[in-house]
């Protein structure tokens, strides 16, 4: 049995952290595989974000937060859009 260090990205929601977890390699059809703990502890820190709890877990690497956002052209580039743009 080997073990390695992975991180795992967590999304919930607007918000995301990064969790080291050790992955479990056999030879077998299962492998890699999480440990019970690292299972339960990716499950409370997808539980603490679904809360919004973003201080539950000092463990955690990185924890950000996104949020949707609209992106539109300058007004220049707008215009020289339509301006291109053939009329019917």
């Amino acid at each position: 049995m080997n073990a390695r260090r992975h991180t795992k990205f967590v999304r919930e929601g607007s918000y995301a952290a990064e969790v080291d977890v050790e992955l479990i390699e056999e030879d077998n059809g299962w492998s890699p595989y999480l440990s019970l703990d690292d299972a339960r502890k990716l499950d409370d820190v997808r539980e603490a974000l679904r809360r919004g709890d973003l201080k539950a877990h000092l463990d955690w690497r990185v924890c950000l937060v996104s949020r949707p956002s609209v992106v539109e052209p300058p007004a220049e580039q707008a215009h020289a859009a339509d301006a291109a743009a053939p009329r019917r």
